[in-house]
């Protein structure tokens, strides 16, 4: 397998972790998506203000308004983080 498809096979795997973990669906409620950030991104949600930074992630990500992440909104989530981290590693290594 190559890298990038091992990349692909973990994005599949970490949602799926978290979104079958109640009621088997193949959504993130908010409360699966705050689990998911917990313990795959611990640095994103710091500080006091992790449930406020939760409920806007949460309503930002919803396009469908089902109050709910599918996969393809958790793709879109993470594929733009990967964008802003890319940006900032491009930026630290010009200095």
């Amino acid at each position: 397998m190559t890298e990038l498809e091992k990349a692909i096979s973990m994005l599949i795997g970490v949602f799926d972790k978290y979104a079958f973990a109640e009621d088997k669906k193949e959504t993130l409620t908010k409360e699966e998506l705050r689990k998911m950030m917990d313990k795959e991104l611990p640095g994103f949600l710091q500080g006091g203000k992790a449930k406020e930074n939760c409920d806007k992630l949460m309503k930002d990500l919803d396009e469908n308004g089902d109050s709910e992440v599918n996969f393809k909104e958790f793709v879109i989530f993470v594929a733009t983080l990967t964008c802003m981290v890319h940006d900032r590693f491009q930026k630290c290594n010009k200095k």
